[in-house]
C-alpha cells in the first residue's frame, strides 16, 4: 500500500512548535546522573584490533564504561594514516545493536573516525548486540519503552542516554581523535539518542540526527499508529493509573525538551510520509534546538527510511563545509 501523509501539512509543520512543559529539575537530574556515571568508571575504554577482510580502514573491538561504570560494546573504524582527524560518532536504531565489524565503513572511508555504540539490552531485532542491560524492571509491554516508565531515576533511557555521553568523554580522549571536532550522528532511536547525547555532554561540536525518534513524546504517544510509540498507549491502556508518572518520567528524555540545550551546529532530517516517526515531532525538536546554524533536510515522498544514502551524501558535504 503507498505510503501517504498521516501527520499535518507542511506548512503547518513549518509552524508546529508546541509548548513542552520540562521538569525543574531536569538539569539537576542529568548533571548528578552524568556525574555519578563518570565517578563509578573504574577502568578506561579499551580498543582492541579485529582482524578480518577489511583492509583499508583499521577496526577496533571497543569497551567503554557507561551507565554505573557498566561495560558497553562500540566499533571504532579508523583512517589508517593515525592522525588526528574528526570523529562521527553513530547510535543505531530501535531493537539493533552495533552489527559486524565492517558494516559500516563510509565514515570512516570519508576520513573520519567513526564509532558505533551498542545500545544496551537491544541488538536482535535488525543488527547484532553484545551489550546486556543488567538492571531489572517492573511490570512492561515487550520493548524496551516502558522499562522502569513510572519513575525517571529507573527509566532504560537514562542508562542509554548516559552510555551516550560516556562514549563522547571516550571518543575526545582517544589519541587520533580531534576532540574539538566531534560529531553525533544517528537514526530514528539513534538520532533521539544523538540529540541527547548533544544536549547533556558539553563536548559535541555538530549534531546530525536522521529522522529522530524519541521526542515530542506527548504527541507521539496519542497519535503514532506504530510501534515503538505505542508499546507506551499500550501500557497505559493497561496501566490506567500510571498515565500521570509516566508523563513525568517521559519529559526528563523528550528529545524536543533537551534540543533547548544544544547551541552546536545541527542537520536535521524528516521524512514527510513517516508513519513510525510523525513528522510533527521532528519539527518540535528541530525548532526547540537553541543552535544558530541549523538546517532541516525535508524528504517530501519518504517513510522512515528519510532520504537513505543521498542524506549520508548531504551529511558529508555538510561536515566538510562545516570543518
Amino acid at each position: 500500500m503507498a505510503l501517504q501523509y498521516t501527520d499535518l501539512p507542511l506548512e503547518e509543520l513549518r509552524a508546529y512548535a508546541p509548548a513542552l512543559v520540562e521538569p525543574d529539575d531536569l538539569d539537576d537530574f542529568w548533571a548528578a546522573t552524568i556525574d555519578r556515571a563518570r565517578a563509578a568508571s573504574t577502568s578506561e575504554a579499551a580498543r582492541v584490533p579485529v582482524e578480518g577482510p577489511v583492509r583499508t580502514v583499521i577496526v577496533e573491538d571497543l569497551t567503554f564504561p557507561g551507565f554505573g561504570g557498566e561495560p558497553v560494546r562500540g566499533w571504532v573504524l579508523r583512517p589508517r594514516d593515525g592522525l588526528p582527524a574528526p570523529a562521527v560518532v553513530e547510535f543505531v536504531g530501535y531493537g539493533g545493536g552495533r552489527g559486524l565489524p565492517g558494516e559500516r565503513l563510509g565514515w570512516a572511508s570519508a576520513g573520519y573516525v567513526h564509532v558505533v555504540m551498542d545500545t544496551r539490552g537491544q541488538g536482535s531485532g535488525w543488527s547484532l548486540g553484545d551489550t546486556p542491560d543488567p538492571h531489572g524492571s517492573g511490570p512492561a509491554i515487550p520493548g524496551v519503552m516502558t522499562r522502569g516508565i513510572r519513575d525517571p531515576h529507573e527509566y532504560y533511557y537514562r542508562r542509554v542516554f548516559t552510555d551516550a555521553v560516556r562514549l563522547v568523554d571516550a571518543v575526545a580522549a582517544m589519541p587520533f581523535v580531534d576532540p574539538d571536532r566531534i560529531a553525533v550522528t544517528g537514526g530514528s532511536q539513534g538520532g533521539g539518542i544523538a540529540l541527547a547525547a548533544a544536549a547533556l555532554s558539553g563536548r559535541v561540536g555538530a549534531v546530525m540526527p536522521d529522522v529522530p525518534f524519541l521526542c515530542d513524546f506527548p504527541r507521539a504517544i496519542t497519535r503514532s499508529l506504530h510501534d515503538p510509540f505505542t508499546e507506551i498507549t499500550r501500557y497505559l491502556a493497561m496501566h490506567r493509573e500510571a498515565a500521570d508518572a509516566t508523563r513525568r518520567t517521559l519529559s526528563y528524555f523528550d528529545g524536543a525538551v533537551l534540543a533547548r540545550r544544544i547551541t552546536a551546529p545541527a542537520l536535521v532530517s524528516v521524512a514527510l510520509m513517516d508513519e513510525i516517526v510523525l513528522p510533527s515531532t521532528v519539527f518540535a525538536a528541530f525548532h526547540a534546538l537553541a543552535s544558530t546554524d541549523k538546517t532541516l533536510a525535508v524528504y517530501e515522498f519518504n517513510g522512515h527510511e528519510g532520504g537513505g544514502i543521498h542524506h549520508w551524501m548531504r551529511q558529508t558535504a555538510w561536515l566538510a563545509a562545516l570543518w
